[in-house]
């Protein structure tokens, strides 16, 4: 097949951005974040009100639940470097620039409701997440591929589950009713972001199988999650990996597998030496993934293992 421009490809692909918008818009179900948060547990703060100061004691979340919720809230909160990267890689024009706007909205809510909770719960230091918000969206993010679609469309495609995934896993983490409901909330706005993103990439992929492959091979090789940027994300994504809640394992069996698969990609036709070069490597890498987070897995047990003997 010839290779395809960006403005050819986006011509081509506007039909089925416009097919998945209206599905979409069929099944998303409008939901208000102020219905999530428990305003009667709410008292002033220390400061111009003259109420009460945070305390750590104040918070009912373990340190790592409390590590994953402001993960969460700051990667959400970046929405406006996320808005200009997808719009520069697909424009404004058409259904793209109405999805642009509809996807934008609707992730909107996601850090308005997490921090009216966190806030209003006193679960984490009000005063430091916002220093830490301030400084994270200054350095904004860049993605680390080409800004095409190519790329961009592959990227979305996974880090949509991933997200979907964090938000689950955390909110199951904090034993809270209140926040695991208000998480999966979230998750299941992920999920529809990422079910219209995954038809996108299937759809790329019938009419470009080869750049598609390589961008595929791409992402997954040097993926990251948008909060990469996050002042101290390794130490904090560690403390996430080992209390289970998102990991390498997770990552290669719940977010990788699940999208490679609906794209049937082991099965793709018509794609050239270069293509299959592509792909071949695409392998290569996901064993890799699987066998380092096997390792991980190792490392974890033998770690918990001698920590519960400590205990004992």
């Amino acid at each position: 097949m010839p290779l395809l421009s960006q403005i050819e490809l986006l011509h081509e692909l506007e039909p089925v951005v416009a097919t998945e918008l209206e599905r979409h818009l069929s099944v998303a179900r409008e939901w208000m974040p102020h219905e999530y948060v428990p305003w009667s547990k709410g008292r002033d703060f220390a400061g111009i009100l003259d109420g009460d100061a945070w305390d750590p004691e104040q918070s009912r979340m373990d340190a790592v639940g409390q590590t994953a919720m402001v993960v969460n809230l700051l990667t959400e909160d970046n929405l406006p470097s996320y808005h200009r990267e997808i719009h520069t890689a697909f424009g404004s024009d058409g259904a793209w620039g109405t999805w642009i706007g509809q996807w934008t909205a609707e992730e909107g809510r996601h850090a308005m409701a997490i921090r009216d909770y966190l806030v209003v719960t006193r679960a984490v230091d009000p005063d430091a997440l916002e220093r830490e918000r301030m400084v994270h969206m200054r350095t904004g993010f860049n993605s680390a591929y080409e800004l095409d679609v190519f790329h961009s469309v592959a990227y979305v495609s996974f880090q949509e589950l991933a997200t979907r995934i964090s938000h689950r896993n955390t909110g199951k983490h904090t034993s809270d009713p209140l926040c695991e409901q208000l998480l999966a909330r979230i998750a299941l706005d992920e999920n529809l972001h990422m079910i219209f993103y995954r038809n996108l990439l299937i759809a790329t992929l019938e009419r470009s199988p080869d750049q598609t492959m390589a961008a595929i091979t791409d992402v997954v090789r040097a993926f990251e999650m948008p909060g990469s940027t996050i002042e101290g994300f390794t130490r904090r994504a560690l403390s996430i990996a080992m209390a289970g809640i998102y990991d390498l394992r997770i990552h290669h069996d719940e977010i990788l597998v699940p999208v490679l698969r609906a794209c049937d990609i082991w099965n793709v036709q018509g794609l050239s030496a270069d293509g299959e070069k592509s792909r071949d490597e695409l392998a290569e890498l996901m064993a890799d993934i699987d066998k380092r987070a096997t390792l991980f897995d190792e490392k974890r047990a033998a770690i918990n293992a001698r920590r519960a003997a400590r205990a004992e």
